[in-house]
């Protein structure tokens, strides 16, 4: 008897042990439960997980959530008693230390993967900051407005802030609404549109150029949208977004594109610094003096800054446009690339099977990016596989008034021992830039140079621009074929056609 009440004793000992000890864990897992915060002005919380789902809530910016799951891009949460799914990308971790990065160039592309050869699905321009998710290797995955993908790290500036997305909601007004973008823009010459977010799904019909449809929902890079009376689905990258909040009674501010930009005291290279800004920093504008603009500093002092070290909100000008050109960059100068073929018009077909009109959109997206970070303002004829007449080609380039035309191509016949470049023009205006081009190319690849020569083709012929064809290789060739279709090659190409405008444009300035 005494044994029995001896341990029941020592067992209610044990469970008045055990209930603070108990009460302790769950009060860790309390603490310790994901909690978020809205980072957008305004953030809907709605039934389902995706745009299309009924509006439980509107919530405000800082306001607290209890994360329950997560499914893709959308999280459950608990939120004054409620219950609802909210977008992720518009909320903030509580207390984690985000990184967000600056682009250094205009026209950066962002890409589906972290490859040159894949796809473009949107670009930023200098000074645009995005918030960092991940790095690998020369490449950052970013997360910008709607878009997720991945850009080279070589063109921008990563800093670290406990608080991010408040600091870039500032310059970027149209990712702080769940509800925006309203609108999606064709900007192709044509799409298809399937029913399901699946390119083996079925086809509904073509989107045309220019054309806007409502945005119903979205699938990861698949933007649902209202399409004749149906819901189809096409990529996002086909088009882009069309935002309908106005900031123009924002005060005009500049923001600092590289770390330790000098604050001068007058506007001049040779005033004393007054302080050392970062990137991302911004400063309101009160006055422009030349090519200084007068801000005004935190501390209530002023001080001056130079516009080709920063960015403004007042438009979407870019730094480049607004400098003059100087020996090395390619600033105010208008070059249409070309991509050849395109579309039902394959071009040739190598002894591997390799399309023409492939890889010269590849070679082409390639050129545009080195010309963009250079300063130049780059138009392709075609940035998918969509045919685009000759004559057409020729028009845009008239219509841009391009200071030079490239068309790009891989040559093919039927003697499969032929190999090498060459570098075609027509018009004696369009020989010198034919040369400059092919010494770059000459320096840079290592197969059989064919030379300069003239040549009959429409692009050339028709074109009142200073305008060149270049035959990159030849497909027929099976030895050629295998090397010039490689990553490598196109890298070592397009940089000799990057370095030869560059001289030929130098050389402009020293006449």
């Amino acid at each position: 008897m005494k044994r029995k009440i001896l341990f029941c004793f020592l067992v209610f000992i044990l469970l008045l042990s055990f209930v603070p000890y108990t009460y302790y864990l769950s009060s860790v897992f309390a603490e310790n439960e994901a909690t978020r915060i809205v980072s957008a002005e305004k953030l809907h919380l709605r039934e389902g997980p995706g745009l299309s789902y009924n509006i439980i809530d509107t919530l405000q910016k800082n306001d607290k959530l209890h994360v329950l799951k997560q499914q893709g891009d959308w999280i459950y949460v608990e939120v004054k008693d409620l219950k609802g799914w909210v977008a992720a990308w518009l909320t903030l971790e509580v207390g984690a230390k985000e990184k967000y990065a600056i682009s250094q160039v205009d026209y950066l592309n962002i890409r589906l993967e972290p490859s040159l050869n894949s796809s473009v699905l949107g670009q930023l321009h200098t000074g645009d900051q995005v918030v960092v998710l991940s790095e690998r290797e020369n490449w950052v995955q970013i997360q910008y407005g709607e878009l997720t993908g991945w850009v080279s790290s070589d063109y921008i500036i990563i800093n670290e802030t406990e608080n991010v997305v408040e600091h870039i909601q500032e310059n970027k007004n149209e990712t702080t609404f769940e509800d925006e973008p309203e609108t999606f823009t064709i900007v192709v010459d044509a799409v298809i549109v399937r029913n399901k977010p699946s390119l083996s799904s079925k086809e509904l019909g073509i989107a045309k150029k220019g054309e806007q449809y409502k945005i119903i929902g979205r699938d990861h890079h698949w933007i649902n949208i209202e399409f004749k009376g149906k819901k189809g689905w096409l990529y996002s990258f086909y088009g882009s977004f069309e935002k309908t909040q106005e900031d123009n009674q924002n005060p005009k501010k500049v923001m600092i594109i590289y770390n330790g930009t000098n604050l001068r005291q007058e506007p001049s290279t040779s005033s004393p610094v007054m302080k050392n800004a970062y990137a991302g920093e911004q400063y309101e504008i009160i006055d422009t003096e030349g090519d200084w603009y007068k801000i005004q500093l935190s501390n209530k002092e002023v001080g001056y800054v130079a516009n080709w070290v920063v960015s403004t909100n007042d438009n979407n000008t870019s730094i480049e446009k607004k400098q003059k050109r100087k020996k090395g960059t390619l600033h105010g100068v208008t070059i249409v690339l070309d991509p050849g073929h395109g579309g039902n018009d394959q071009g040739t077909t190598g002894i591997r099977e390799t399309l023409e009109k492939e890889v010269t959109l590849k070679t082409a997206e390639l050129l545009k990016a080195k010309l963009q970070a250079a300063g130049a303002e780059v138009i392709l004829t075609r940035d998918s596989d969509v045919y685009v007449g000759l004559r057409k080609r020729v028009a845009i380039a008239h219509q841009h008034a391009a200071e030079a035309f490239i068309s790009i191509h891989y040559d093919a016949i039927e003697d499969r021992t032929i190999s090498g470049f060459t570098t075609y023009y027509y018009h004696p205006y369009q020989q010198t830039l034919a040369q400059y081009v092919h010494e770059g190319l000459s320096n840079q690849v290592s197969i059989r140079d064919r030379g300069v020569q003239q040549g009959d083709y429409l692009v050339l012929r028709e074109n009142k621009q200073r305008a060149i064809l270049v035959e990159l290789g030849y497909l027929s060739n099976p030895s050629e074929e295998k090397l010039i279709t490689t990553e490598l090659y196109r890298e070592k190409a397009t940089m000799g056609l990057y370095e030869g405008i560059l001289n030929y444009f130098d050389a402009q300035l020293e006449e």
